[in-house]
């Protein structure tokens, strides 16, 4: 299955990071390719959402719903997928400590199966996907440093 993985140092508190990464449904705002983000379900650390992107090089809406699993012990988030247009999407975020802020690593696996794929849209996908990791870490990154 293919993995993005991306870091990001913030100069913030490994709280607030963790708590404006919880965030989601702002993701929007510096997402371009995200459109919705929709909490359906909010239960202590668990928290179930439902996702629209538009994918503007395939001219398609790429839709999903997916679990989150937040532990503020272990500064980490553990996501997968529950249904939707992807066939395997699962990841985890961990948050941690440095000299300079917080650290925030993703890691994402997934799998998207399109009709009669080539290795050119299987490239594509790969660095849509990573672009979107890239564009969730920046933006947490603005959002805490802005607000500092």
């Amino acid at each position: 299955m293919p993995k993005v993985e991306s870091s990001i140092i913030i100069k913030g508190d490994i709280d607030k990071v963790f708590e404006c990464a919880r965030d989601i449904e702002r993701f929007p705002e510096y997402m371009p390719d995200v459109k919705e983000v929709t909490v359906l379900e909010r239960d202590g650390d668990r928290v179930v959402s439902e996702w629209t992107a538009y994918i503007p090089d395939f001219k398609m809406t790429v839709k999903w719903v997916e679990e989150d699993i937040w532990n503020k012990d272990a500064y980490t988030c553990e996501f997968k997928l529950i249904k939707g247009d992807y066939a395997a999407y699962s990841g985890k975020w961990t948050f941690s400590k440095v000299e300079d802020g917080t650290k925030f690593d993703s890691v994402v696996e997934y799998e998207y199966e399109v009709p009669l794929i080539g290795s050119l849209i299987k490239g594509l996908v790969q660095r849509k996907v990573q672009e979107n990791v890239d564009q969730i870490l920046i933006g947490v990154k603005r959002r805490v440093e802005e607000s500092s």
